[in-house]
């Protein structure tokens, strides 16, 4: 019959999250200015693009937009926030 529902409530998947993207390379100064409401940080190897409170909807438009810049796509990862820190 019924179980629990996963999710339920205002604060659930549909809202925002913190994102970690890693694509290889440093972008320059032209990609930055793509990618203007994401904090960039440059490595050796590989340009890091850290998104806050995205929704899937940003989520996937960003990396669209990494795909049709002709970036390597090398990692994303959901950053842990308050809500994920339970027992």
């Amino acid at each position: 019959m019924g179980g629990a529902r996963a999710g339920s409530g205002s604060d659930g998947p549909a809202s925002g999250a913190d994102y970690e993207i890693r694509v290889r390379g440093r972008i320059g100064e032209a990609f930055r200015a793509e990618f203007g409401e994401l904090t960039i940080v440059l490595h050796p190897a590989e340009t890091v693009l850290l998104g806050a409170g995205l929704d899937q909807a940003a989520l996937y438009g960003i990396l669209d937009r990494v795909q049709a810049s002709g970036l390597e796509l090398l990692e994303v990862r959901r950053l842990p926030g308050p809500r994920d820190a339970g027992p």
